[in-house]
């Protein structure tokens, strides 16, 4: 996995919208919700995804659980 690492103007802005824009508990809800509106298309427009799409779904779920862990909560 790599690490890439944000300017300081980008930590700024990120820092910036989760604190003042939405919370990011709120965004990893949306981030869900929206993960699963795709994918239940994605089921029924074809029997197999697309190439790549489950990484897609993968990295969104992600981002959600870096945002608001759910799945980790013991």
């Amino acid at each position: 996995m790599s690490t890439n690492t944000f300017s300081k103007e980008t930590e700024t802005r990120l820092i910036d919208f989760f604190n003042h824009i939405i919370a990011p508990e709120d965004m990893a809800k949306v981030i869900r919700q929206v993960n699963y509106t795709m994918a239940l298309g994605v089921m029924r427009e074809k029997e197999t995804p697309q190439n790549g799409i489950e990484n897609n779904f993968y990295w969104l779920n992600e981002l959600a659980e870096i945002l608001n862990p759910y799945l980790e909560v013991e």
